[in-house]
């Protein structure tokens, strides 16, 4: 029988990812889920599999999903969406008991992940860290080499960070925001796709740059083999108890170093570039997921990619509902 999928965050470029990955496999059954009526990814699959969750945040969006994995009989559940991940693995065991598997690291990977504080400190004596310092604490007072970033603790992407030029100017940042002052370093960044088995052994990290980003999403590429790369991601990777897929952002020290940034604990939206290099995360976490040996080593070829629109096109009365939950549900099985 088909193994039933359900990947919530269609409308991203990560979901959509997925879902192409796992749509390739003939014993698959890929189902999609957003907030948004008009996500392009629930689009992708046939009418009967598409469904919309509420919001990641919202009070009931954890007993929607699991109520849909058991109904849908989902099999193995990929949140995409980084305020979902959190929330989903603390219900892991309710979903399990369920008869749904959830494919995101741990709750303590995820917590030290999320929190680029609390990532320093527990990388700090395996990979190199740049300078960390919270906020209105001593320690974040003096002593910097000026121009320095200022960044929220949490939170993912670019959103919040900003560069200071002077002691005048981080003096005047408020310490009330929960934010970081960090060294800047100077050379080139590095997004690395790492896979690690359910064992927490790392079996393919892929290292990428983003040659051209257009509103936060890298839109050309290439992934480049730097086996200096390779091991401060997996050695980041390592040091935060990594299963499943995360994405380790590296930028180079003024001796050429790769120094850590911070860690996307969820598939990336460049995902698609990964796979073509040779390294299917999607398809191989579900091969963990379901109890199948994983090679100890993938490798990679260098590729590189440019992203274009691409458009999907429907009858209006296959467009779901505003304000439904769920698409329809399959008839039940034998």
């Amino acid at each position: 029988m088909s193994v039933r999928v359900l990947v919530t965050g269609a409308g991203g470029p990560a979901g959509v990812a997925v879902i192409r990955s796992l749509q390739r496999r003939d014993d698959v059954e890929v189902l999609a889920a957003d907030m948004d009526r008009w996500a392009s990814g629930i689009y992708l699959v046939p009418a009967d599999r598409r469904r919309l969750v509420p919001a990641g945040l919202a009070d009931h969006f954890v007993e929607t999903v699991r109520a849909m994995c058991a109904d849908d009989r989902v099999d193995v559940l990929f949140p995409t969406v980084d305020v979902e991940l959190p929330r989903l693995a603390a219900a892991r065991d309710e979903l399990a008991a369920a008869g749904t598997l959830l494919a995101s690291p741990s709750v303590r990977t995820l917590e030290t992940a999320l929190d680029k504080l609390a990532l320093a400190r527990a990388c700090a004596r395996t990979a190199y860290v740049p300078r960390t310092e919270l906020v209105g604490t001593p320690q974040a007072v003096s002593g910097w080499e000026f121009p320095v970033i200022v960044k929220p603790r949490r939170g993912a992407g670019s959103r919040g960070v900003r560069v200071v030029l002077s002691q005048t100017e981080l003096d005047a940042v408020h310490a009330d925001e929960d934010l970081l002052v960090q060294e800047l370093l100077p050379g080139d960044e590095f997004s690395v796709d790492v896979l690690a088995d359910l064992d927490g052994h790392v079996v393919a990290a892929v290292p990428r740059a983003r040659l051209r980003v257009d509103s936060g999403v890298a839109v050309a590429g290439v992934t480049v083999h730097d086996e200096a790369l390779v091991a401060a991601a997996t050695a980041v990777a390592e040091a935060i108890g990594l299963t499943t897929v995360a994405n380790v952002q590296l930028k180079r020290t003024a001796d050429g170093t790769p120094g850590l940034l911070e860690v996307n604990p969820r598939f990336p939206g460049a995902m698609p570039l990964t796979i073509a290099s040779g390294v299917d995360m999607p398809s191989l976490v579900l091969d963990a997921m379901l109890g199948r040996a994983l090679p100890r080593h993938v490798d990679f070829v260098e590729t590189a990619n440019v992203r274009y629109l691409e458009d999907v096109f429907l009858p209006l009365d296959d467009v779901l509902p505003a304000g439904s939950t769920a698409g329809p549900s399959p008839e039940p099985g034998p």
